[in-house]
């Protein structure tokens, strides 16, 4: 079993245990995901896949916290936000706005792109390195403001 596995599978345990009900259901919700991608590709994750689980559910939830703040369900977007932060327990540090900068420029000038066309090419420079380490959102809006300037 992957280490960031194991430790999801121990940290369930120890919810169950302490009796953290809202923090078990966000880990069983997470380890039933990682199952689902597993099943369906008849697999065992890496720790690099199971980001790319963890990274499309915050994904999800960013989403989900815009759609109810926007529809004035402040009590839903709450829900959402707590397990956000139970999520991101189990990715790595976040990039700064100053490290996602830097990261960006340097993949520009490394694809050589030189317009938004080349986008994809920067893009996938750079998603291996930031996969649950940035949101791709704004990422991708960054690199846009890279070519602009």
């Amino acid at each position: 079993m992957d280490s960031l596995k194991k430790r999801i599978t121990d940290d369930m345990k120890a919810a169950m245990k302490s009796g953290e009900k809202s923090r078990l259901g966000v880990i069983r919700m997470i380890l039933a995901a990682i199952k689902q991608v597993e099943v369906d590709e008849r697999i065992e994750l890496s720790d690099d896949r199971i980001l790319v689980v963890l990274d499309k559910m915050l994904k999800q939830r960013r989403e989900s916290i815009k759609q109810f703040r926007d529809a004035n369900r402040n009590d839903l977007a709450e829900i959402e936000e707590a397990e956000v932060v139970v999520i991101q327990d189990y990715l790595p540090q976040q990039l700064s706005e100053a490290e996602i900068d830097v990261l960006v420029a340097k993949a520009i000038a490394e694809t050589g792109a030189t317009s938004i066309k080349d986008m994809g090419a920067v893009m996938a420079l750079l998603k291996p390195q930031m996969q649950g380490r940035a949101d791709m959102a704004v990422v991708s809006v960054r690199i846009k403001a890279g070519f602009a300037a």
